[in-house]
């Protein structure tokens, strides 16, 4: 009897799962379990071939309806529990079911296609501050990355040596096994896919046909760009295996906190504390605008904390139109503190003048909380104290 863990199983889905079910579930167990993902980690490097291999049975109808019939005998030549499928290329499952969308993630260059492998894509992160978004501007970056061999061309072969046609492959990059009842395909792992063997490496790369090195790049970050927005430089990744084409480069925005301002789309918004007599008096305060300069802002008498002000076109640039969003503005009436005895003296004649009851109506939001609170206390209490 087989010990192999049912391919269902391993993917935690029903016997009557669906084609798009199944994929879905490959999904997010193969971004799980990926090597790149895990490095140094046996046990996940483990579960990502199983689960790859049980995909690539139950994603095709006709090896599925085999397993569904003999289990995993349907897959042994011998009828003694063989390899199956696992000895199929895992990274071509993987690329299968990914394509080309993280390839900038896993550094995947897509094992189904022979000779010269696309370099990979590199992911570069480039924090900026909020006055960079607002202007754009051009940053100067240096990025580790790969370029192909000077010294072999990116051949990965010693110059003045030959390179030979694999033998394994016969060229072709891919080989053809057949496992029980089925023919199945993949990458030579005598050439890497390449269709051709190196006699004699190249001492300045080893054989890869690329070395290490670092470039130093221009990126012209666009007016408005927001938090988290990707930039990409096509053709400034990896250079490519044995002269295949370079990868991309991806850069990350990230925009530093503000002491002043918080973003929100277009719009940016300041807290602003006004001066307890301008917010009762009203004024005018100078509000900085992110462009550098400042703008003259009318209080109104009796403004109260989180009174919100709009000044319409002083906000960030749209990335994508015209014109640019707006700066709001929110109050907060600050009480003074460290007075001298005189001013001391002042307010305590100004809250005589101006309490509840020679002057009602002069602080609405304080008579009417406390008349809800009479309210409360009349209704918990009743016409006797309440007991203990």
């Amino acid at each position: 009897m087989s010990t192999k863990t049912c391919y269902y199983e391993s993917l935690g889905v029903s016997r009557n799962v669906d084609g798009k079910g199944l994929k879905s579930a490959y999904r997010k167990l193969a971004m799980k379990y990926h090597p790149d993902q895990n490095p140094d980690d046996p046990e996940a490097e483990l579960k990502f071939k199983e689960i790859s291999e049980a995909y690539g049975v139950l994603s095709d109808e006709q090896k599925r309806s085999a397993y569904d019939r003999y289990g995993h005998a349907a897959f042994d030549s011998n009828g003694g529990g063989g390899h199956g499928a696992t000895q199929a290329d895992f990274s071509d499952i993987f690329g299968q079911v990914f394509g080309d969308a993280f390839g900038d993630i896993f550094g995947a260059r897509g094992g189904a296609q022979s000779g010269p492998g696309r370099g990979s894509d590199l992911r570069y992160p480039l924090e900026i501050d909020l006055e960079d978004a607002f202007l754009g501007r051009e940053v100067k970056i240096t990025v580790p990355t790969s370029k192909t061999c000077e010294h072999c061309h990116g051949n990965g072969a010693e110059p003045g040596t030959e390179i030979d046609t694999c033998t394994t492959c016969q060229g072709a990059g891919r080989i053809r096994m057949r496992q029980g009842l089925f023919t199945m395909e993949q990458t030579c792992r005598t050439c890497g896919g390449q269709g051709q063997t190196v006699r004699t490496p190249c001492t300045a790369c080893d054989g890869v046909g690329t070395v290490a090195t670092r470039r130093q790049l221009s990126v012209n970050i666009p007016a408005g760009v927001e938090d988290g927005m990707r930039i990409r430089l096509a053709g400034e990744g990896e250079a490519g295996v044995r002269g295949g084409p370079p990868g991309d480069l991806y850069i990350f925005v990230s925009i530093r906190p503000h002491e002043l301002f918080e973003r929100d789309g277009a719009d940016l918004y300041c807290r602003a504390p006004a001066p307890m007599c301008t917010a009762a008096l009203g004024g005018e305060i100078k509000m900085p605008t992110i462009d550098g300069g400042q703008k003259s802002v009318n209080i109104s008498p009796g403004a109260q904390t989180g009174k919100r002000l709009r000044l319409r076109g002083l906000g960030m640039p749209h990335l994508r139109g015209r014109g640019r969003g707006d700066m709001i503005i929110e109050l907060f009436v600050e009480t003074p503190r460290n007075l001298s005895a005189r001013q001391k003296e002042l307010l305590s004649a100004f809250r005589e003048e101006c309490c509840p009851e020679s002057s009602p109506g002069c602080h609405p939001e304080h008579e009417g909380f406390f008349e809800k609170a009479r309210s409360f206390w009349d209704r918990m209490t009743g016409d006797e104290e309440r007991p203990h």
